[in-house]
């Protein structure tokens, strides 16, 4: 009987050190305390601790299935106990995306963003997971499509006889709360006519046609929907699987030899390069920004993370690597361009896309002064 085993990431907005930037080492270390005891009592098989941007990420792996209690438990726990301390320290933003108070079993809906896949542990498993800063649910949703849908980006697809039948993609309207799957290369053009538009339509799941073998998944938080207010970007973080009828690492990671623009940056309310970084790199500075993505790879062995003969896991900075180079040179290049044009479209976000950030209050203090012409 193959071996099914359960990988969590999810992520918080616990408090960050001087502004919307970092998450300072005192917090990791809290959470890392936490996981270990986990581990030490038998929840969870193994874990690694670690941050995108001002996003405390928590990657858990387990046997216990998604959506488990005890698991949402867990994590709910480890970011109130950091978000504590980060209050009594009055650290910035501290436990902003604790959106509501009472744990009911299951911590999707509250605020924090969660990617989570049971799989049935294949010969190999290689394992990429993407955590990013400063930007919305529906940025993955380019790089989604690339890897499992674009033969130029993805070699597989056209060279790889388990990969020829294609990708079925689950999209969510997160809008309108309803979902659909489509299938490609059939549906492509049906598809890409929705998550176009990513500030409504986002890839949640991604499995491989002819088998139903789950591939893909990430977090649909969408915290505006939720506080019914700006509180900050929703921070996504992407769960994919790897090689053996399924994309090379190398097919998941070139999309980001160059940058692509996404919604969020500074206050949530503009356009911005997406820069694939290093963790040592992964904080936001200029304009709060520009959105940052990491990328970790690793194994999954046994129920576990592989790890070392010390028990530590075995983590690639996949970001960390000079083959990306250019594109954190266009994204600062095209940061400065649209920086240049201020506070005007397409630097800043339509009408539409403000609805939710502070933009609105400032309009109704204008909307008694405008008169019939």
């Amino acid at each position: 009987m193959p071996q099914k085993t359960t990988i969590s990431l999810i992520k918080c907005d616990v408090g960050s050190l001087a502004g919307h930037h970092i998450v300072p080492k005192l917090l990791l270390e809290i959470a890392e305390k936490k996981l270990e005891e986990a581990q030490e009592n038998g929840l969870i098989n193994s874990y690694y601790v670690f941050h995108a941007g001002d996003d405390l990420e928590l990657l858990m792996v387990h046997e216990k299935g998604e959506s488990n209690p005890e698991i949402h438990q867990l994590a709910w726990d480890t970011f109130q106990e950091t978000a504590k301390k980060a209050l009594s320290l009055k650290l910035y933003g501290a436990g902003q995306d604790l959106l509501k108070t009472a744990f009911s079993g299951n911590i999707r809906g509250m605020g924090p963003g969660v990617a989570e896949m049971e799989i049935e542990e294949r010969g190999s498993d290689p394992i990429v997971v993407f955590a990013a800063d400063k930007t919305s649910g529906g940025s993955f949703n380019y790089l989604l499509f690339s890897i499992f849908a674009d033969p130029m980006n993805t070699a597989g697809l056209v060279i790889d006889p388990n990969m020829i039948g294609g990708f079925k993609f689950e999209v969510l309207d997160v809008v309108e709360n309803k979902k659909v799957v489509m299938k490609c290369p059939e549906e492509m053009y049906e598809l890409l006519a929705l998550i176009g538009s990513p500030d409504q339509f986002v890839v949640s799941r991604v499995w491989r046609a002819r088998d139903d073998l789950i591939c893909a998944v990430s977090s649909t938080t969408r915290l505006s929907l939720i506080a019914g207010r700006y509180v900050g970007k929703d921070d996504p973080v992407l769960i994919v699987r790897a090689q053996h009828g399924l994309p090379a690492v190398g097919e998941i990671l070139v999309p980001f030899l160059h940058t692509y623009f996404v919604e969020g940056w500074m206050r949530g309310s503009h356009w911005a390069p997406f820069m694939p970084v290093s963790l040592k790199h992964s904080k936001c500075t200029v304009f709060d920004g520009p959105p940052r993505v990491v990328a970790l790879g690793f194994q999954i062995s046994n129920g576990k993370i592989a790890s070392d003969d010390k028990g530590r896991p075995l983590i690639s900075d996949l970001f960390d690597d000079p083959a990306f180079d250019l594109a954190r040179r266009e994204a600062v290049d095209y940061a400065s361009i649209l920086r240049r044009m201020g506070e005007f479209e397409p630097a800043r976000l339509s009408p539409k896309l403000m609805e939710y950030t502070t933009l609105p209050v400032v309009l109704r203090r204008l909307k008694d002064r405008f008169s019939p012409v």
